[in-house]
């Protein structure tokens, strides 16, 4: 690994459900999460105007590594239905910290890649001390509208982020949620009246 991202330690969890509302699932909702916890790039700097060096010399690498990560713990990219990814930047930072490590075609297209991804990643950035939630919002990867694979992972790492530190990850699911039954968009669209387009008729 290159030394352009200064790795502190990287963590992966997975999270299996076996039950859920008191019914065992028909096929037990798996969650990965793999998370770095690296050194911020612009800390003690003050305000940067120009982020585009650091993220440049980091995203990419924390891309490669986190993907890597995930399709290792998963199996392969074709088996990932739901994706996500987020990044907490400590308290000496900024949100836009946190945003530019993950808001780049250099970090999430690793993922997109190795998955066969269509839809865009979404996302959680925010600041928070060591041990803040590490919430990772999920979306299946080729159908924005598929409500059964609207998943937040939810975790923290006790000792990170530091204050000089960010935390990045990415989330996979294989699976949704057991005991889907709250249907999709496109027929609330359909009931509506509404385009796809434009879901809100304005």
């Amino acid at each position: 690994m290159s030394t352009n991202a200064r790795i502190r330690k990287t963590l992966l969890q997975v999270e299996t459900t076996l039950i859920e509302g008191g019914r065992e699932a028909p096929t037990p909702l798996k969650l990965f999460t793999a998370a770095a916890v690296v050194e911020n790039p612009w800390a003690g700097q003050g305000f940067v105007e120009d982020l585009k060096p650091g993220i440049t010399a980091v995203a990419p690498e924390l891309g490669e590594l986190l993907t890597a990560m995930i399709i290792d713990a998963v199996g392969s990219g074709e088996a990932v239905e739901g994706y996500g990814k987020s990044a907490i930047v400590g308290l000496s930072g900024e949100v836009e910290h946190a945003s530019a490590l993950i808001h780049t075609l250099r970090f999430g297209n690793h993922f997109r890649t190795a998955v066969g991804a269509k839809s865009y990643l979404s996302f959680c950035n925010t600041r928070g001390p060591a041990n803040a939630p590490l919430m990772i919002p999920l979306m299946d990867k080729n159908d924005a509208g598929r409500r059964s694979h609207y998943l937040t992972i939810q975790t923290a790492i006790p000792d990170a982020p530091a204050h000089d530190e960010i935390v990045v990850a990415l989330g996979a699911s294989v699976g949704g949620r057991p005991h889907h039954r709250i249907g999709d968009r496109y027929q609330d669209l359909k009931e509506l009246g509404h385009d796809v387009e434009n879901p809100a008729s304005v």
